[in-house]
């Protein structure tokens, strides 16, 4: 039922539901679905056809033949050849984006995008973003941030209407607000813990990613975020690779993540860095001087941990805080969690996966503010 308020209270009148073309509606479940077949279109198209025999999503007037030839016509698929050599179809960039733009209204809201796309902070000053605050001009103030209105007004006050006088002591400046920029990297755990016990793990972070990335580049176009998975080794992945993020046979390198995460951000001129990292599991992998993987899953390795630590306090150095989001609550290693937070002093989340993009949302938003050191 939909409701309105009115004086005597609320007003029920009958919910009318939002309508969809048969090709909406189940577009809708096949970006569901191609997001956890990690971009598979025939995987995908399998669901989707259980799906349809259970809940009856298609009609004789609309069936998945017709889906997909309007996918085709849209735009939403390709033609191309797959490794054995047979031709197939596979997922468009526009479907990428779409995907990128559904994750975000998932968990972030519909949100408008922003000309301006810089951060805000409490601090006034020389800027270029007016505050609605104003003061005695300075010298040095630049002509640009003079209140003609208020400064005139003042004249009138100081000198009278009969003939109009502006000295230096009638301007008036409205305040401005400082912008500053941030540059983040994502890490994202793709060990194959990721997918143990029965719990997809791997898409709830890939869907945050994605929104993630969706938000800074319609919202904060001046932000830079960079996003890497980490398993054995790290290595960066580009947005449009998002969809087909999936994990591998790997022990957990969070060094090597953190060692590519201070890499990335010591190239970039944005005063505000910082670190977001998605993992469930403790770290099992480090790769030593001659090239070989040490690895050890039993518990919590303490050569592993201390690297860890040291990473965590070069980082500090750096002035690049890590925000930790901790998908276990196992004792020892939400213990590992705090002390590895006290030797960056960051900040952790112990989380399951619901509610884990909106906590990544409102951090990223809560660090938008210019560290004054």
């Amino acid at each position: 039922m939909n409701n309105k308020e009115s004086k005597g209270g609320f007003v029920f009148t009958k919910h009318t539901p939002k309508d969809q073309s048969p090709f909406d509606k189940i577009f809708d479940v096949f970006q569901e679905l191609i997001t956890h077949t990690s971009g598979d279109f025939d995987e995908a198209m399998d669901w989707l056809k259980q799906i349809d025999e259970e809940y009856k999503l298609t009609t004789d007037d609309y069936t998945l033949d017709d889906f997909v030839e309007d996918l085709k016509a849209k735009g939403y698929l390709r033609e191309e050849i797959k490794m054995d050599g047979k031709s197939g179809l596979a997922i468009t960039e526009k479907t990428e984006r779409a995907i990128r733009k559904r994750a975000l209204e998932q968990i972030f809201g519909k949100l408008r995008k922003s000309g301006a796309g810089n951060h805000r902070t409490k601090q006034t000053g020389r800027g270029d973003e007016q505050s609605g605050e104003f003061r005695d001009y300075r010298f040095g103030d630049s002509l640009e941030q003079i209140s003609m209105t208020e400064s005139f007004k003042n004249a009138q006050i100081n000198h009278g209407l009969g003939e109009f006088t502006l000295a230096e002591n009638d301007l008036v400046v409205e305040e401005t607000m400082y912008k500053t920029q941030m540059s983040t990297v994502l890490m994202i755990d793709i060990s194959h813990s990721m997918i143990l016990y029965g719990e997809d793990r791997i898409t709830p972070a890939k869907k945050v990613a994605m929104a993630l990335s969706e938000f800074i580049t319609t919202r904060y176009p001046k932000d830079t975020l960079d996003i890497l998975v980490f398993g054995n080794d790290a290595w960066p992945i580009k947005i449009k690779d998002l969809p087909y993020l999936n994990v591998g046979p790997y022990h957990t390198n969070t060094v090597a993540g953190l060692q590519l995460a201070m890499d990335l951000l010591r190239r970039k001129r944005n005063t505000n860095k910082q670190i977001f990292m998605i993992t469930d599991g403790k770290p099992s992998c480090v790769r030593l001087p001659d090239g070989r993987y040490y690895k050890n899953s039993n518990g919590l390795d303490s050569y592993i941990v201390n690297k860890c630590y040291s990473m965590a306090s070069q980082a500090r150095k750096l002035h690049i805080p890590i925000t930790t989001f901790m998908i276990a609550e196992d004792p020892y290693l939400m213990q590992f969690i705090e002390e590895f937070t006290a030797a960056n002093k960051g900040k952790a989340f112990y989380t399951g996966l619901k509610g884990l993009g909106e906590m990544i949302f409102s951090d990223y938003e809560t660090n938008r503010k210019k560290r004054l050191r």
